[in-house]
């Protein structure tokens, strides 16, 4: 399977449907939910195994974290984490490899090692020669919008009108991306949820998810743990937010969702089989 050319166009990956979920993996010291846990090789390697073995789509993983407050390291320094996880498991799983990553060549080094997804959080912004490589590489990206930086984004984020300006912003990414070279189906976009938001600009991006089809690309959304749900439910620890992710994601599959990006896949991808048992979109998942 050449995950290159297959992962936007398959049936699975188109708009309204889904959802594929996107199991996280943080090979990072310093990630807000997970960091340190998965930094040894082997155990990173072992983490994917085991969310693919539970139903994960795609493994996304990253080497710098992208947490509130957090800050840039080298492209050398993100390299030399991830390539050697993604080398051990081209191999080992059929799903896409996607790597979590604003620069072109920490990009290039993981497509070349076994990757096939850009995940882009900066929505090829913060590396002028990032959307050249993925044209030129011919591999799917996910735009993402982010107000401000990982380091800032939390500081006063302001808007308007959240969902408006989201979309308005994702729909010029797209308009850049296919200008440089990458097809239209060759692109995911992702709100960003939680990045350079308050809880409130983030349930409205839930609230109107739905509206992001209206960009006519699959629609990528990352809860998993975020502390907004911490916010709203009044926990404290990352761990303590699975039930509030379960729900965010149960609402996202309701929307349509192509991708839900998770920690926790056994058991995001129980609720999303249970949504869609409901939607009865998928009789294969009735038992009697």
């Amino acid at each position: 399977m050449d995950h290159k050319e297959s992962i936007c166009q398959s049936k699975s990956l188109t708009p309204g449907s889904g959802p594929v979920v996107m199991g996280i993996l943080n090979v990072t010291p310093d990630s807000f939910s997970d960091g340190g846990e998965y930094f040894d090789i082997a155990k990173a390697i072992d983490h994917a195994l085991a969310m693919v073995s539970q139903g994960a789509g795609i493994i996304d993983i990253g080497g710098e974290s992208t947490r509130p407050g957090s800050k840039s390291i080298s492209a050398d320094e993100q390299i030399g984490r991830i390539v050697p996880v993604i080398e051990a498991l081209a191999s080992r799983v059929d799903v896409p490899i996607s790597i979590d990553t604003t620069l072109s060549e920490v990009a290039r080094a993981a497509i070349e090692a076994g990757g096939a997804i850009i995940n882009d959080i900066s929505a090829l912004q913060g590396d002028e020669r990032m959307a050249g490589v993925a044209a030129q590489l011919g591999v799917p990206v996910v735009l993402m919008h982010m107000q401000g930086t990982p380091d800032t984004m939390q500081k006063q984020p302001v808007y308007q009108d959240v969902v408006a300006e989201v979309k308005g912003f994702l729909r010029s990414r797209i308009d850049f991306a296919v200008d440089a070279g990458i097809g239209r189906g060759r692109i995911v976009v992702d709100p960003g949820i939680g990045f350079g938001k308050t809880v409130a600009h983030n349930l409205e991006l839930l609230r109107r998810v739905d509206e992001f089809h209206e960009l006519g690309v699959p629609v990528l959304v990352g809860t998993s743990r975020k502390s907004f749900i911490g916010k709203v439910l009044g926990v404290d620890g990352a761990h303590e937010r699975l039930l509030g992710t379960a729900a965010t994601v149960a609402w996202c599959v309701w929307q349509n969702v192509e991708v839900i990006r998770v920690h926790d896949v056994r058991e995001m991808v129980q609720v999303a089989q249970m949504i869609k048992a409901i939607q009865g979109k998928d009789k294969s998942l009735w038992k009697s």
